[in-house]
């Protein structure tokens, strides 16, 4: 335990350094009818008190899946024996934020994925991305949100057009470079010419990595590639396997 002088030296340092800094909410609200992955339930909620109606108080029963809109997936979510929520430390929760940025080629290819090229050249500019950072892969998929059939984008055949992660970068990335955690503003880890085919090999190998990951990012636009740092919060239900998440940036 630290004394009153400690704590308070603690906060007045937090307070200069995060006086004038921007903090963007990188999470979507979560409700009934958004996207999610095709095999799960709707969302359903219900008011068991409501101060509209009469009642002392407001409380919902919220019934979801723990994929569920910006949310995080947990070793445990595809590996058997792997980390559960619970048993993930909140110091994995505030990590060095690195924004690997391919929207412009996802623009003009939805199937577009990272080279190791795209880390290399953002290493040239930024330096070496740092032990135990997250990385968000951007792509501007973002903007489709809630719009489900934006997010799938489906063809006439009924195939996934949508990016996703690499082999080759996520290999990199947690071999090389040692990063905690990855996430993407995308339904899934895996492109979605992937998933059509039912083929989630690099979620999987994320997870059984013991690494973490948050999907459906919002509003990564406009965010600095290096020098940021994001915050991953969750609740903590025990032997969890994922949950809705609320994750920031400061900048």
């Amino acid at each position: 335990m630290t004394d009153a002088t400690t704590t308070a030296s603690l906060w007045e340092g937090l307070q200069s350094v995060l006086a004038g800094r921007q903090f963007v909410d990188l999470t979507h609200a979560f409700h009934p009818g958004q996207p999610h992955f095709a095999a799960f339930p709707d969302e359903e909620r219900e008011a068991l008190f409501d101060l509209e109606k009469g009642d002392g108080f407001t409380a919902h029963r919220y019934t979801i899946v723990g994929q569920w809109g910006t949310h995080v997936d947990p070793p445990s979510h595809f590996i058997r024996g792997g980390r559960t929520l619970d048993q993930i430390p909140v110091e994995e929760m505030v990590l060095p934020l690195v924004v690997l940025d391919i929207t412009s080629r996802v623009a003009g290819d939805p199937d577009a994925t990272p080279s190791l090229q795209d880390v290399k050249d953002w290493e040239s500019r930024n330096g070496t991305i740092p032990a135990g950072a997250f990385v968000a892969l951007r792509t501007g998929w973002s903007r489709r949100w809630p719009d489900p059939d934006a997010m799938a984008n489906r063809d006439s055949a009924g195939l996934s057009h949508t990016p996703g992660w690499s082999l080759e970068v996520l290999a990199f990335l947690i071999n090389e470079r040692s990063v905690s955690a990855v996430g993407h503003e995308q339904t899934d880890t895996d492109p979605g010419l992937a998933t059509s085919r039912q083929d989630f090999s690099l979620e999987t190998y994320v997870l059984e990595q013991d690494r973490w990951q948050i999907e459906l990012l919002a509003n990564l636009d406009g965010l600095p590639e290096a020098g940021a740092a994001v915050v991953a919060t969750w609740a903590k239900p025990l032997g969890g396997s994922g949950f809705p998440a609320r994750v920031f940036a400061i900048c």
